[in-house]
């Protein structure tokens, strides 16, 4: 991850503006209601720390990481406590959450290291917990302005989920990117584990 993480420690103000503002909130309405009230949540690749602030301010309990330094800093003040800077297959955590939410961060993970990565989140989830996570969707590997972007469809995200956790259920879906000036599809996976 290190080209994106470069990436984001040079570009971390403006994509700090570029992202707190977008609505994520018909995201929020099939994620939240999956978490017990006041449910341990992990925001896994907070990025500018927007869906922990709005986890935060609506009760829950969240921890956020990034990999990017500059941009743990900018959530750290946004969400007035620590995000620690750590990438995703060294998230350390056992069974301590109810939720992770992995919004447009795992895409940045190379293909080969996806499946350490999504099990080493799937690891931090108590029995019972869900995860959230959102691809570009689409079936390639590629490299946009210095960042690596792999996409995934339906189909090779379900695939890659029977490999790691054959017993979870996988829910996924279509959206818009939610910024006026991006004309993309996104690929939204709920994993629930039983």
């Amino acid at each position: 991850m290190t080209s994106s993480t470069d990436y984001y420690d040079q570009n971390a103000q403006r994509f700090f503006e570029g992202t707190i503002d977008v609505d994520m909130s018909k995201l929020y309405e099939r994620f939240l209601p999956l978490i017990p009230a006041g449910g341990l949540i992990l925001d896994a690749g907070c990025g500018s720390g927007r869906d922990a602030l709005a986890f935060q301010n609506s009760g829950y309990d969240v921890t956020a990481v990034d990999a990017s330094e500059k941009l743990c800093k900018l959530a750290s003040a946004l969400l007035n406590k620590p995000v620690q800077c750590v990438v995703f297959d060294r998230v350390a955590f056992h069974e301590e959450f109810d939720a992770v939410w992995a919004c447009a961060s795992l895409l940045h993970v190379p293909k080969v290291e996806l499946s350490d990565s999504i099990t080493a989140l799937i690891r931090s989830l108590k029995s019972g917990g869900v995860m959230y996570c959102s691809f570009k969707w689409g079936d390639k590997e590629r490299i946009v302005d210095g960042r690596l972007f792999t996409d995934m469809t339906d189909e090779s995200f379900k695939d890659l989920m029977s490999e790691i956790s054959p017993s979870a259920l996988v829910e996924t879906w279509i959206t818009e990117d939610q910024r006026p000036e991006r004309d993309e599809q996104w690929l939204n996976a709920l994993i629930k584990l039983s």
